[in-house]
């Protein structure tokens, strides 16, 4: 049997950086994001011959009744143990490897796929999406029922205990329910709403948001430092710009309720202004570049997906004049993503693998 799941990557409108454990203590995150349907995949398959043959030793058999083998089809990297007990981490696979010992999953005999859609380092929340769905599917193979929050929260702290990375919550939360959504972090308090937009403004905003590659993968781990240190030394610049992030997370929950989306665009430019007050390595000459091809050529406002340093870029356009914003950045070397939302979140389901 084949166990499957699949989670959404996001799109952060404002309030990113907020949402981040050490600066809600002091107060609350604010968050407006947009799971999309660009996913994170997970595949489980049990196996039934748990023998190995070493075909240069007939003699010789690799017992993998308590092993695991692991496949991470993005980077083409195949990690195998004999026991699961000896899973170490060491920079391959390492997401795969925690969320096994996150689970408790003390029996082997399995496989365990993961493949992403999304670019590497876009920005976009993949390892956190690729988190929810391998906590997915590791659940379903040991017979647990876990709602959305707790699938999440167990992602979260993979992340953050295990291979202690740095970073909030949101994206888990993103990938577990979908949807467009309005979150609140508090300490370890998070608070999700979801923002019942009629279907008219869902389609603008599908139609007139323009989501960029800029083919630089971004590491967030060292930006994520870099405004830390700031943050821990009183960095008034880096003090002010995770205010000012709070206040545009809910002007921007109001445009949109109010379907106010020229003001919508203008907001994502003000987070994108104070999201650079954070740290100079949040931007660069070429993710500044790719800002002023798009603001010539229809763009309203726009923001770096993330932590930014590089990954994705989302505009929003002026009606009708989203065609010219994606030519332009792509004849500037940038790769357009297409997308749609996905108010589904995260799906699991068992196939039966064909004879």
């Amino acid at each position: 049997m084949l166990i499957r799941s699949r989670a959404p990557v996001r799109i952060d409108f404002a309030g990113g950086w907020t949402d981040v454990a050490l600066f809600t203590r002091d107060a609350a995150g604010i968050v407006v994001n947009a799971a999309i349907q660009i996913y994170s995949f997970a595949t489980l398959k049990q196996r039934q011959d748990q023998l190995i043959i070493d075909e240069a030793n007939s003699n010789s058999a690799q017992d993998l009744s308590q092993g695991v083998r692991i496949y991470s089809a993005d980077f083409d990297i195949y990690v195998e143990a004999e026991d699961i007990q000896r899973l170490e981490y060491d920079g391959n696979v390492d997401l795969v490897k925690a969320a096994i010992r996150r689970m408790s999953i003390t029996h082997g005999g399995f496989d365990l796929i993961s493949q992403s859609i999304a670019p590497s380092g876009s920005g976009l929340g993949t390892s956190a999406a690729m988190g929810v769905a391998l906590v997915a599917a590791l659940a379903k193979f040991e017979s647990q029922t876990l709602l959305p929050f707790e699938l999440a929260e167990l992602a979260s702290a993979i992340e953050q205990q295990e291979l202690e990375i740095l970073g909030g919550k949101q994206d888990h939360y993103a990938s577990a329910v979908g949807g467009i959504n309005y979150m609140e972090f508090t300490s370890e308090t998070v608070k999700t709403a979801p923002l019942q937009l009629p279907a008219d403004t869902c389609y603008e905003l599908e139609k007139n948001l323009v989501l960029c590659y800029t083919g630089k993968s971004r590491l967030s781990g060292n930006i994520h430092q870099n405004v830390t240190d700031a943050y821990l030394s009183g960095d008034d610049r880096t003090l002010v710009a995770l205010s000012n992030l709070r206040s545009i997370a809910q002007q921007t929950k109001e445009a949109l309720i109010q379907g106010r989306l020229s003001i919508f665009g203008e907001l994502l430019s003000k987070n994108w202004e104070n999201q650079k007050m954070l740290h100079p390595s949040v931007t660069n000459d070429q993710i500044e570049s790719l800002f002023q091809t798009a603001s010539a050529n229809g763009a309203i406002g726009g923001k770096a997906c993330g932590a930014g340093g590089g990954g994705c870029l989302l505009f929003y356009c002026q009606p009708d004049q989203e065609h010219q914003v994606r030519k332009s950045l792509s004849e500037a070397g940038g790769q357009i993503l297409d997308f749609t939302f996905d108010f589904s979140g995260l799906q699991t389901w068992t196939s039966e693998p064909e004879k």
